[in-house]
């Protein structure tokens, strides 16, 4: 009996097509830019062989990595670096929640730097800080 010299196509998982496109986007051969649309998670689950489930799980590594966003009704598009995290319509709600936490976070620290700036002024005059 004859063995076929191809080898047996392997299903991509959700992580291999993540992995796809985020060479896609990121890499030094780049195929997509910023505000580009990927392919429609139907459509490319049906090109790939693979449960429509698995490409919304490769967008959704993307959407939570801040590479894509995914817009109700128009379509997942590659998101612009430049433009601040979780500010564009179809952020990642983890994006959104992580960017309003670090704004808080970023306050709290310009506070406590302040605060040793004036620390450090009566330190180093010599004024007891009770004073």
């Amino acid at each position: 009996m004859e063995q076929s010299s191809e080898a047996p196509r392997q299903t991509p998982t959700a992580k291999d097509i993540a992995a796809g496109f985020r060479t896609k986007i990121t890499g030094p051969n780049r195929e997509y830019e910023p505000g580009d649309q990927l392919p429609a998670a139907r459509k490319l689950a049906k090109e790939l062989g693979v449960q429509l489930m698995t490409v919304q799980g490769a967008y959704g590594q993307l959407r939570d990595e801040g590479l894509i966003l995914t817009q109700q009704g128009r379509g997942t598009f590659v998101r612009d670096p430049s433009a601040p995290l979780g500010t564009e319509p179809g952020s990642s709600p983890a994006f959104t929640a992580l960017a309003a936490e670090l704004s808080s976070i970023h306050d709290a620290l310009r506070v406590l730097g302040e605060r040793l700036d004036r620390l450090e002024q009566i330190v180093g005059n010599g004024t007891p800080p009770w004073r």
